[in-house]
């Protein structure tokens, strides 16, 4: 018997956080690095919410709150998913977590048990297959390929679901593709869950302002009223808002499943920091003209990103219509040699290559459990991204 938990064996450490130390540790070093690893926005936090945290700060709003969140936020939460999506929820029916990452997890780790099968489309977000791992439950992976946009079909779906399947994860506009449906290829989707009514819907709506091209976000539970029962529509404030560091998540579903989820995370966090809380009711109530203002921005950037990387020899660049990441096939440069003699096998390779050769750090894509890609994420300025891109057209240009 070793001293660390068997659980823990099923897990890896998250590919994207272990970019960024790589990226940080070189820089120490005096290395000339650019890091497109971190899915943040390079935007601060408004002032107006940042003034909401001073604000509560000063009024000594620093105790204890509600495990699950304090009521203003609560409040806010079911204001937004009435005007945004006509869905109506009671207090009870909201969860505030430590960040996104915290309600998924306690949501997953509330309801799976050993053998219990998730269906996750893939290429997809690191951490969902180690959360399900993590509970014993079995990730079944369903692939969404570069041919149909990284979309999840609705026969591939139907495939996916045995008798076996507790939830499906679903994520629009999509880490790490960017991809976003359509409110016909939704209603396809829900079509299919409501065929088989085991199965519940977890659907990660974190990247729902950052649409482009004349996108209009839907959620599943508003496309399909008849899911409502067995959804957890799951957000956060750490994207659109520019809040990542604040940590603040939401869920909103069944009270049966709300009232799990705090019966977890009073026995580990307890409440979201109480400062982050208040900022997140001056977030969530207004004003949000800076999201377009962004959003011009995120526009420009991806833009210049698929063009300068469909001009890379072997690389193959789709162009998303969301969140703030290209995923880019690297098929074409697998079998060749750097002029360092170094062998490219593996998307891994690549972005190792990549790395150490002219010091660009990407994600490779077998971490969103789809190779041979990367993802870079685009949410920093024109001058470092168009230097990037030239980068890896020099890497690309230079294999042989």
């Amino acid at each position: 018997m070793g001293f660390i938990a068997d659980s823990l064996n099923r897990i890896q450490p998250s590919a994207t956080l272990a970019v960024t130390s790589k990226a940080l540790e070189l820089k120490a070093q005096g290395k000339d690095v650019i890091s497109l690893g971190a899915g943040e926005p390079d935007f601060d936090t408004p002032e107006h919410i940042k003034e909401a945290a001073i604000k509560a700060l000063r009024e000594g709003k620093t105790k204890y709150t509600h495990v699950d969140g304090i009521p203003e936020l609560k409040a806010a939460i079911i204001a937004k998913m009435k005007r945004d999506h006509g869905l109506e929820y009671k207090p009870g029916q909201v969860s505030v977590g430590t960040g996104g990452k915290q309600v998924l997890f306690n949501a997953l780790m509330a309801t799976i048990n050993p053998g219990d099968e998730v269906v996750i489309p893939t290429p997809c977000w690191v951490s969902y297959i180690d959360i399900v791992r993590l509970g014993d439950g079995k990730p079944v992976f369903a692939e969404c390929r570069l041919e149909d946009g990284y979309k999840l079909t609705p026969e591939t779906l139907d495939r996916a679901i045995t008798p076996k399947t507790k939830w499906l994860i679903f994520n629009s506009p999509c880490n790490p593709t960017g991809a976003a449906y359509t409110k016909a290829e939704l209603k396809a989707l829900t079509d299919v869950l409501v065929r088989h009514k085991h199965v519940w819907l977890l659907t990660d709506d974190m990247y729902e302002k950052l649409l482009y091209d004349g996108m209009e976000f839907f959620t599943p539970a508003q496309i399909e009223p008849s899911l409502y029962e067995r959804t957890l529509t799951l957000n956060g404030l750490s994207k659109a808002y520019c809040m990542t560091g604040w940590r603040l998540g939401y869920g909103c579903g069944p009270e049966i499943l709300i009232k799990a989820m705090q019966k977890l995370q009073s026995q580990s966090t307890s409440n979201p920091n109480s400062i982050a809380q208040y900022a997140g009711v001056a977030a969530l109530n207004g004003p949000h003209d800076f999201i377009a203002e962004h959003n011009k921005a995120f526009v420009e950037r991806r833009d210049l990103v698929v063009s300068m990387l469909n001009q890379a020899a072997g690389i193959k660049c789709p162009k998303p219509q969301g969140a703030f990441y290209v995923y880019p096939s690297c098929a074409g440069t697998l079998g060749k040699t750097t002029p360092k003699g170094k062998r490219i096998e593996t998307d891994e390779d690549f972005v190792t290559a990549l790395l150490e050769d002219e010091g660009v750090a990407v994600v490779h894509g077998s971490a969103f459990a789809m190779a041979p890609f990367f993802r870079i994420s685009y949410a920093t300025s024109l001058t470092e991204l168009e230097e990037c891109c030239k980068r890896i057209q020099r890497f690309c240009g230079n294999l042989r």
